[in-house]
């Protein structure tokens, strides 16, 4: 579509501010989804060969499954489903013995269902079956999204699962936590958005609000594995970020995803980033543009005015199981660190607005 620039521009520059803060209920679009319109706890069994599903771990070819859950009523329901394997490095066996898993529901089964709307769900699962720990680490990535959805509408919905996965192959099941997460084109529909695929964007492409907040944001998880232009000329854009738009052309929004090797999910795989002077995954690094600092200090408000809801969100998975509770008290530690900076001018200057990057001018 052809977009009028100026005024295009001047309606974003409005409009967007507005979207720190989340939308009321029933003020965003067709929703597609009760499934992420609820904070708590699922739990779900998935009845499946896995040990086929992990042995051959497809990224194409599907297994059929069913997914059983307990209605709000007390009914019992299952669901036929097909599964795959997905992912790049979780998907790898040398890093997890389990894989993340894509779900594909059948349409016309789930129109009356907490799965309404759904057709494909990505899963995150926890890689390592039998390390406890790896629980609090699925928890901890399933927070992370949880504090963006708390800071902007324009987010991944997100639903944290207790699953018992039953291999029918072995008669055998073991039970994990896991997440389901949005359809991105569910995202950016409920939102008034439309997903946007491209191999060439530049730092001007976006709006200057938008990135200034997932550049904060990301900085607040520890999080250095995110690039919002296109990484290498032969490459897609973006590296663990979507891209969303309101008439398809710039100004461009920004969706960030997949945190497990940022410093707050503290992932026992994790490695820090070799592009950047740090030792650890939870030493912080800003990748902000020092051509918004001007934006900086309206950014940080945002994070202040939302604090009590961030740490509100973490406590709300304490009571779960110990494994999170445990998660709980690491993900709330690591964001006081974060309230500690932004709330000393001097920390500011000295670890944002003073480590701000000014990148090569495109040729």
């Amino acid at each position: 579509m052809v977009i009028e620039t100026v005024q295009r521009t001047a309606v974003l520059a409005v409009v967007l501010p507005l979207l720190a803060a989340p939308v009321e209920a029933g003020a965003a679009t067709s929703a597609p989804a009760l499934l992420f319109d609820d904070d708590s706890l699922l739990e779900v069994t998935i009845d499946a060969p896995f040990t086929a599903l992990m042995d051959v771990r497809p990224d194409k070819a599907e297994l059929k499954g069913s997914l059983g859950y307990l209605e709000a009523d007390g009914a019992q329901r299952r669901l036929a489903i097909k599964l795959r394997t997905r992912g790049n490095y979780r998907r790898d066996r040398e890093h997890c013995d389990f894989a993340p898993i894509r779900l594909n529901f059948r349409k016309g089964e789930v129109h009356d269902t907490v799965f309404a709307g759904q057709d494909k769900l990505k899963l995150v699962t926890h890689c390592q079956t039998f390390e406890p720990k790896y629980e609090q680490v699925v928890i901890r990535e399933y927070l992370a999204y949880a504090l963006f959805r708390e800071l902007t509408d324009i987010s991944y919905g997100v639903r944290l699962m207790r699953i018992t996965y039953f291999d029918t192959q072995k008669d055998s099941e073991r039970t994990r936590f896991g997440f389901l997460i949005e359809d991105d084109r569910d995202v950016a529909k409920r939102n008034n958005l439309e997903l946007i695929r491209t191999r060439h964007l530049e730092h001007e492409y976006h709006d200057r609000r938008r990135q200034n907040l997932v550049h904060v944001f990301e900085y607040m998880i520890g999080n250095t594995e995110y690039s919002l232009v296109t990484p290498e000329p032969d490459k897609n854009c973006c590296h663990n970020a979507d891209i969303l738009s309101e008439f398809e052309s710039p100004p461009y929004i920004a969706l960030p995803f997949d945190f497990d090797f940022s410093g707050f999910v503290n992932a026992p795989y994790a490695q820090p980033n070799p592009k950047y002077r740090i030792r650890t995954v939870r030493q912080r690094y800003y990748k902000g543009l020092c051509d918004n600092n001007d934006l900086l200090p309206q950014t940080l408000q945002i994070f202040a005015d939302k604090r009590s809801d961030l740490f509100a969100a973490i406590d709300a998975v304490r009571g779960y199981a110990p494994a999170a509770a445990r998660a709980a008290r690491s993900a709330e530690s690591y964001l006081e660190s974060f309230y500690r900076i932004i709330d000393d001018p001097e920390l500011v200057r000295e670890r944002l607005l003073d480590r701000c990057l000014n990148p090569e001018p495109p040729e």
